[in-house]
């Protein structure tokens, strides 16, 4: 009857329409069947919630090609970022667990450790025991350790660490010349003794765990040896304890705080070494202790700024108010410099090079130049920056010369870290001898 009413033609192309229809509509539910299980619609429970989270995906792949440059990018930098040394905080990769040993109570009396009393005993019988670790390696040569180090995190400036390795460096050429072993501490072992006095603890343990060591060699991380062809003249201390740089009538007489130098100093392995740090250490402890022993000091030694305790100005005191007990074994030396003051020296170099040669150790050619009050790894000092730095390099590279001319080289100048050929090679290089005859000298002694 339809067909009679739309004609055959049209009824057919009716027909056809409802046909694609179907097909349509079967094809949309198969389509939404398999986004359902490939992009997880349906977890919501209802088709308003299904068709929002369609949209969400399809709007969220429309900028996820964008979306995915930005993060390379974004990781790139960060990886840039984290490999770059100089955006670094190397202070973020140690963790400082803070004080936790105990803190002495105001009555009670500092003490470096339990009190040993019979020490040369023991060490005379360890020695016997191990004849193979003898305390002197050759007539009127001891054993010596040299013991310096630094503070266990980074320095507060950019080429403190920098200072610190080139000073490290000095004093292992300085120690293989002469024979001595190193020591290079960087662990506070005991909090207490922070600052100008972490050393009282180390140099105890040191002396305690070597007994095959005969003299101890205290040396600041600020100072370099500048001759190196100097040797200790051990021979003249054979009767002594202690021997630092200073003057017996600054110590003794005026009482001058500056009248010896704990900053470079040699300490014999004995009981009474063992006694003078006990006696040397109450002063230290952080805190109030440390303040008010500052205030004796500051009143009691001439000249002497006001400020917290130091090891120097502790060391002068115990000395004047004890003599009778330590002085006959401490040996105040000044007939070469233990210890040099940088300001004095380092200027003069060039006139020094004209006038002498190493091996004198004095004001001509200073063993060891100090830079006091530099402070190279901190983050002030007591001197300008500039003229430190300056300074410390060319000291450096005065002492460093000294080991590049057994090779061939030196510095172009005081200044210049670039080096300079000095000789030429030959096709007999065993033939070759150094300027200064240290590169296969004997253990010297100057008496």
């Amino acid at each position: 009857m339809i067909e009679r009413v739309l004609g055959a033609r049209r009824c057919r192309k009716i027909t056809r329409f409802f046909r694609q229809c179907k097909v349509t509509l079967l094809c949309l539910v198969l389509t939404i069947v398999v986004l359902r299980g490939t992009i997880g619609a349906g977890k919501f429970g209802t088709p308003e919630k299904d068709f929002d989270e369609i949209r969400s995906h399809f709007y969220s792949r429309k900028f996820s090609d964008d979306h995915l440059i930005l993060k390379q990018v974004e990781t790139a930098t960060n990886t840039s970022e984290q490999n770059n040394h100089t955006t670094s905080d190397v202070r973020k990769l140690t963790i400082d667990e803070g004080k936790e040993d105990e803190q002495p109570g105001a009555n009670k009396l500092y003490s470096l450790g339990p009190k040993v009393s019979d020490w040369d005993e023991l060490r005379a019988n360890w020695l016997r025991e191990n004849p193979n670790f003898a305390n002197f390696i050759a007539p009127s040569k001891p054993r010596v350790l040299l013991v310096t180090g630094s503070s266990p995190g980074p320095c507060q400036n950019q080429v403190g660490d920098h200072f610190l390795l080139k000073s490290i460096k000095n004093k292992i050429d300085y120690c293989r010349l002469h024979g001595i072993e190193v020591f290079y501490n960087m662990a506070l072992l005991d909090a207490e003794m922070a600052g100008f006095w972490a050393k009282l603890p180390l140099i105890r343990k040191l002396l305690l765990s070597h007994p095959e060591v005969e003299f101890l060699w205290w040396m600041d991380s600020d100072a370099l040896f500048t001759d190196m062809s100097f040797g200790i003249p051990w021979e003249r201390y054979k009767n002594y304890n202690l021997v630092m740089h200073g003057w017996d009538e600054m110590v003794y007489d005026q009482k001058n705080w500056i009248g010896l130098n704990t900053g470079s100093f040699l300490i014999r392995n004995s009981q009474w070494a063992l006694d003078i740090l006990d006696a040397w250490a109450p002063m230290g402890p952080n805190g109030n202790i440390r303040t008010e022993a500052g205030k004796i000091l500051t009143r009691e030694l001439k000249d002497r700024p006001d400020f917290e305790a130091d090891d120097q100005s502790a060391m002068v005191y115990l000395l004047v108010t004890q003599r009778e007990k330590w002085g006959d074994k401490v040996y105040l030396e000044n007939s070469y410099y233990l210890h040099g003051y940088w300001g004095i020296l380092v200027e003069g170099y060039e006139e020094m090079i004209k006038k002498y040669r190493p091996g004198l150790g004095d004001h001509r050619w200073p063993l060891v130049t100090h830079f006091v009050g530099c402070k190279p790894c901190g983050k002030f000092a007591d001197y300008p920056v500039e003229k430190c730095l300056k300074h410390m390099e060319r000291a450096f590279n005065f002492g460093d010369n000294q080991i590049l001319q057994m090779y061939g080289f030196a510095h172009k100048s005081l200044e210049s870290r670039s080096v300079k050929r000095t000789r030429n090679d030959t096709t007999n290089p065993l033939k070759v001898k150094d300027e200064l005859g240290l590169i296969h000298q004997e253990l010297k002694t100057v008496n």
